[in-house]
């Protein structure tokens, strides 16, 4: 029994990782087509980048809040949602700060937005959570920030580097009109993005009962921690080629994506759960990672220890989840 018990928990796992890997799949899919979608309506290389990679970047986080929603699993959102952050934050910023060769220098004034918005992203998130609960109004208010941070971004962010940075990251020159493969490809991303987040929230409650953890933990480190590895390997690629910098940008305009507009989203669809045990240490944790960084980055730079610092915290956490600390 115990050997049909294990291999059942298994199969589970291995369904949930195929699961997070066509949702992560179709999310890049997507991302690819709507940057094509956009070129070929007029969109400048910037605004692409600060609307659709952006959202594309946690488009994953994103549908799956809405299908938790849906299903009555609220509190995967807020699990989801902290764990993402924190691991971004701790984890793929540590790593990207520890490969670099001189580590992380944040010279950009787009950068600079970016981590007073990631502090007041994290102060408020926190806000709202405090009381166990996200209702309709607080999520009004978190996507009234959003809209306000991208407003910003699109006003004072838009330096002549940063413009040149998405430039150089998007070369392909725009179409002449829209093609109705890229408007295929949009549609059957969207269906794989859908598929995907279903399956993968039946396989983490499943796994989440077999294993004996409730599904805000599970959400908070299973399933964050499987749609960051994708953002950690990109991230690790971009710091190996001297582009570090902008991809710390992602990084924070994904976790102030994912506090303002993805719990945001979730509370218009029904209130959004914080349950007592991700209130005790998850949620405390991501806003002093939040602090951290922005006080460690006073001098636009993060050094290679630091972020050897960052990864340590992010492995000290988990291991205090899983009971090994």
């Amino acid at each position: 029994m115990l050997d049909l018990a294990a291999t059942a928990t298994a199969l589970v796992a291995v369904v949930l990782a195929s699961a997070i890997a066509t949702l992560v799949g179709g999310a890049k899919w997507f991302t690819a087509a709507a940057e094509r979608v956009g070129l070929a309506l007029g969109l400048s290389p910037f605004a692409v980048g600060i609307f659709i990679v952006a959202i594309g970047t946690s488009l994953p986080e994103l549908v799956a809040a809405v299908v938790a929603m849906a299903q009555g699993n609220a509190e995967v959102v807020s699990g989801n949602v902290l764990g993402a952050n924190t691991a971004l934050l701790l984890l793929v910023l540590g790593v990207v700060a520890t490969v670099s060769r001189r580590g992380i220098q944040l010279g950009e004034r787009y950068i600079a937005i970016d981590l007073n918005f990631l502090l007041a992203a994290a102060a408020l998130l926190s806000l709202t959570m405090v009381d166990g609960r996200v209702g309709r109004l607080e999520g009004v208010v978190l996507l009234c920030c959003y809209g306000a941070y991208t407003g910003y971004l699109l006003t004072d962010g838009r330096t002549p580097s940063a413009a040149a940075s998405f430039d150089a990251a998007m070369p392909q020159p725009a179409q002449a009109g829209l093609r109705g493969a890229d408007l295929l490809a949009l549609a059957a991303a969207a269906g794989l993005i859908f598929v995907g987040a279903n399956v993968t929230l039946d396989a983490l409650l499943e796994l989440a009962g077999r294993i004996g953890i409730s599904p805000a933990i599970a959400s908070l480190t299973i399933l964050s921690l499987g749609t960051t590895l994708p953002e950690l390997a990109v991230s690790i690629a971009a710091a190996l080629r001297g582009r570090a910098e902008m991809a710390v940008g992602n990084i924070l305009g994904s976790c102030i994506f994912n506090s303002f507009s993805v719990v945001g989203v979730a509370a218009l669809v029904g209130d959004v759960v914080v349950p007592p045990d991700l209130m005790r240490l998850p949620l405390p944790c991501f806003l002093g990672a939040a602090l951290l960084f922005y006080l460690l980055t006073h001098d636009r730079r993060v050094s290679r220890w630091e972020g050897a610092l960052f990864v340590f915290g992010y492995l000290l956490l988990v291991a205090e989840l899983a009971g090994l600390a």
